[in-house]
């Protein structure tokens, strides 16, 4: 996909049904490359639907319509001659519950590399792989011992780290998360706020999220949404501490939602 400096996904006058009911309405907006950007709302405000949007997951089910763009790096994904395949290498999904695959360790990091390479990796490539991925995670001095143990073995923590670690070898330059927290105690979603704000920088993230603590701390701007429409979309302190719309300021000092 060509790259763009404008901004890592630029949406334009979005709109999306589920049959006959609008979950997303005139969307526009710009995620800026190498940040973190949080969208947060109430429940049924198209956050999600949103993010499935961008990675065209939505489109699994025969009753979703959409008109408007979805440009990432400057191609709009939405256009029929996109590949799903290459759009998913460039853009991964991380979502509520880690999904492990029902492999090893080691073979679920290496499920989409081996996928997209097309052809066999030497065992020294591919340990190098593994080894870089889960070291970028923060998991490899934890689990080097277990590569060959289920992923299914490991704690959600661990579990939802090597999630993304999967996503890593093929290089993907925009990463969704879809509260990759709820699942997690406070110590594990700690872990893994401190790791997507390392993974900043190298990749753009966005990321759904109703705890409103975490997008504070894990976020460099924050999208406000109600009933399927942006409401603002502002650097997170600035939101957090002076927002410019009483609908954002109700929901974030929790009058509704």
């Amino acid at each position: 996909m060509a790259e763009s400096r404008k901004a890592a996904i630029e949406v334009s006058g979005l709109n999306l049904w589920y049959g006959d009911f609008q979950a997303l309405e005139d969307v526009n907006l710009s995620i800026k490359h190498g940040q973190v950007t949080a969208l947060i709302g109430p429940s049924g405000c198209g956050k999600s639907t949103l993010l499935r949007a961008i990675n065209r997951i939505n489109e699994r089910l025969g009753y979703v319509r959409t008109t408007g763009s979805i440009e990432v790096h400057g191609q709009d994904v939405l256009a029929e001659e996109v590949e799903l395949t290459q759009l998913r290498k460039e853009v991964g999904m991380v979502f509520q519950r880690p999904n492990p695959l029902p492999l090893s360790v080691r073979d679920n990091v290496l499920y989409a590399y081996r996928l997209h390479r097309g052809g066999r990796s030497s065992r020294r490539e591919e340990d190098e792989v593994v080894e870089g991925a889960l070291t970028q995670v923060l998991l490899w001095d934890q689990i080097r011992e277990r590569l060959d143990h289920p992923a299914i073995d490991l704690s959600l923590e661990e579990q939802q780290k090597l999630c993304i670690a999967r996503l890593l070898p093929v290089k993907p330059s925009v990463l969704l998360m879809d509260e990759p927290c709820s699942a997690l105690d406070p110590e594990a979603t700690e872990a893994v706020e401190d790791l997507i704000w390392q993974l900043r920088g190298e990749y753009s993230i966005l990321i759904v999220t109703h705890n409103m603590a975490q997008a504070r701390r894990a976020s460099d701007e924050s999208v406000f949404m109600l009933m399927g429409k942006v409401v603002e979309h502002a650097l997170t302190g600035q939101m957090f501490v002076t927002p410019k719309n009483k609908e954002t300021a109700d929901y974030i000092e929790g009058r509704y939602g």
